[in-house]
């Protein structure tokens, strides 16, 4: 019998402290019980269908969502707030990974670290910077404001991702590419964007992900009407903690799940 190492307990145990919370998170949105989820009153599906606007006798006398169109209306902000800055973090990251890569400049470096600050800067320095801003310029907080905010250090995220990919691709097959005749417009859409879509790819959805759970910078730059899924959410929790939230949070878990295996299998099949 093998005996377990330090570093394998270890592992275990950082594994367990890591998971076991999303588990009871997990298991718990299915307890019957309305008034203190840690006590186990029965397997229940009540709290997903009062989420979506089914009858659900347990929960009658508890319901904790004011209202299924409050929860609807955060999660369609969420999603428009998410698309939007995938689409433009992903765009200028891109761009920006191509340029620091190809281009020789002074200060590359400087430049490359400078890109990527916004994601070690903790979230409320971020945030009450990115207010301070909005504030100063006179900009009134609303979805506009939550799009440019994320948009800050989701570039970022894109910027790493596309450079680990472009860092893999063989220059000379853009110089042969030149050679041939290719103008630079043909040479990036046969050859560079191509070799790089896996990258580009990844960064978008890591992007999207980030966007659906960001809390922090979203509540300081958020305006008063543009509520976000985290941010409806945050203020469930500031009166207790039901099982509705944590069939919310099984939900967003679920989601999370099928983006990440979908952006693993659009990777291996374009490998």
């Amino acid at each position: 019998m093998k005996c377990v190492t330090p570093l394998g307990l270890y592992g275990v145990l950082f594994l367990a402290f890591v998971y076991a919370p999303i588990l009871l998170v997990v298991v718990f949105s299915f307890n019957a019980n309305p008034i203190n989820m840690m006590i186990w009153d029965g397997f229940t599906l009540d709290w997903y269908r009062l989420i979506f606007g089914m009858e659900a006798k347990a929960a009658e006398s508890a319901s904790y969502i004011d209202s299924t169109a409050q929860l609807y209306a955060a999660v369609r902000t969420s999603f428009v707030v998410a698309f939007a800055t995938t689409a433009i973090s992903t765009l200028f990251g891109t761009a920006l990974a191509l340029a620091v890569s190809r281009f020789r400049f002074r200060l590359a470096g400087f430049y490359r670290g400078i890109l990527l600050v916004p994601m070690i800067m903790p979230d409320i320095v971020l945030g009450i910077a990115l207010l301070i801003f909005f504030v100063t310029i006179g900009a009134n907080l609303s979805i506009g404001t939550i799009i440019v905010g994320q948009c800050t250090f989701l570039i970022s995220y894109v910027f790493v991702t596309v450079s680990a990919r472009l860092a893999l691709l063989d220059e000379t097959l853009e110089e042969a590419s030149a050679d041939l005749g290719a103008t630079p417009l043909q040479t990036f859409r046969r050859i560079t964007l191509p070799a790089i879509a896996p990258g580009v790819l990844g960064g978008a959805l890591l992007a999207f992900i980030i966007s659906m759970d960001d809390l922090v910078i979203t509540y300081f730059v958020a305006g008063t009407g543009d509520t976000t899924l985290p941010i409806h959410i945050w203020g469930m929790l500031r009166r207790g903690i039901k099982p509705e939230i944590n069939a919310i949070a099984t939900l967003m878990l679920l989601f999370t799940l099928v983006v990440a295996a979908a952006g693993l299998y659009f990777r291996q099949k374009k490998e």
